[in-house]
């Protein structure tokens, strides 16, 4: 008699789900949230809880700053933020009451703009500091102009006009600002964006560390706008960081790798400019909106 065979029943093995990928966790994370904005090496100027008081009235809160070598940092606030305290502070123009500022990683205390300029720090004004009736080549060597050599610098203080005419005509060649016809002409003769030009050519001849730019397109046309933003890269190029201070939020956008927000005072955070909208950054300088946690201070 044939034996019945019987079948065992087979278990069903459940099939294991594939792991989710790390690419899409970190997709739905929002882009400017996930790190903080990319630095290299150590900053060449720094500020830590810079205090600065005017009676009753805090202009600068506790404020921390940091410009690393080779970028471009947009400084942006509302109005009374202490955005121009923070650089008068930096610059030597203003002493804070506490706080401590670090140039290439030394302690400094600058007492005046003097202070700053011979720490290598350069910068334009908003007002240009130019003298109108003076020679473009006089305004380029406002202040340190060279003396001839021999008694007649020594002891009459005569001014070498020639070297200081063949430096300014050289800088302002190498910034491509030679369509001015006469190094000779009076500053008052020039155009808006000309005098502009002639400022930031003399900050980048003389600041070996650091430019400071404040509102350098507010008083500018949109073409002469565009050439003084287009000297901001020129300058960069030639590895000199550089502060911009401005309201223009497009300009800022568009040269600037890192944003500083300034803020009741201190700084709020630092952005990547291309992690954020303009809205974002007007929206977190009023107080609309806040920034992510990690990016703050």
């Amino acid at each position: 008699m044939a034996k019945k065979t019987v079948k065992k029943p087979v278990k069903k093995v459940a099939a294991k789900k594939p792991a989710a990928r790390s690419v899409r966790l970190e997709a739905v994370a929002p882009v400017a949230a996930a790190k903080a904005p990319a630095t290299v090496g150590a900053p060449i100027l720094q500020a830590r809880g810079l205090t600065k008081k005017y009676g009753t009235v805090v202009a600068l809160n506790h404020a921390d700053f940091d410009l690393y070598p080779g970028e471009i940092l947009g400084v942006i606030g509302d109005n009374g933020a202490g955005k121009s305290t923070l650089i008068k502070a930096l610059s030597g123009a203003v002493t804070p009451d506490h706080g401590e500022i670090r140039l290439d990683g030394n302690v400094v205390h600058f007492r005046s703009p003097q202070d700053g300029r011979a720490a290598g720090i350069e910068t334009v004004y908003q007002n240009l500091a130019l003298s109108p009736a003076l020679s473009i080549a006089d305004n380029m060597f406002l202040g340190r102009e060279i003396k001839k050599q021999g008694p007649l610098g020594q002891w009459f203080r005569l001014v070498d006009r020639a070297a200081m005419q063949k430096f300014a005509r050289e800088k302002l060649s190498e910034l491509g600002l030679m369509t001015i016809q006469n190094i000779n002409q009076a500053v008052e003769t020039l155009s808006g964006g000309q005098r502009q030009g002639v400022a930031v050519a003399r900050a980048a001849a003389f600041g070996s560390k650091v430019v400071i730019m404040d509102e350098p397109t507010a008083a500018l046309g949109v073409k002469e706008s565009r050439r003084v933003l287009e000297l901001i890269r020129d300058v960069k190029k030639r590895g000199m960081p550089i502060i911009l201070i401005s309201r223009n939020m497009p300009h800022v956008f568009e040269v600037c790798d890192r944003i500083h927000i300034h803020r009741l005072g201190s700084r709020l955070c630092t952005i990547r400019s291309k992690d954020f909208s303009m809205s974002d950054a007007v929206a977190m300088m009023t107080g609309a909106k806040a920034p992510p946690p990690e990016l703050l201070g």
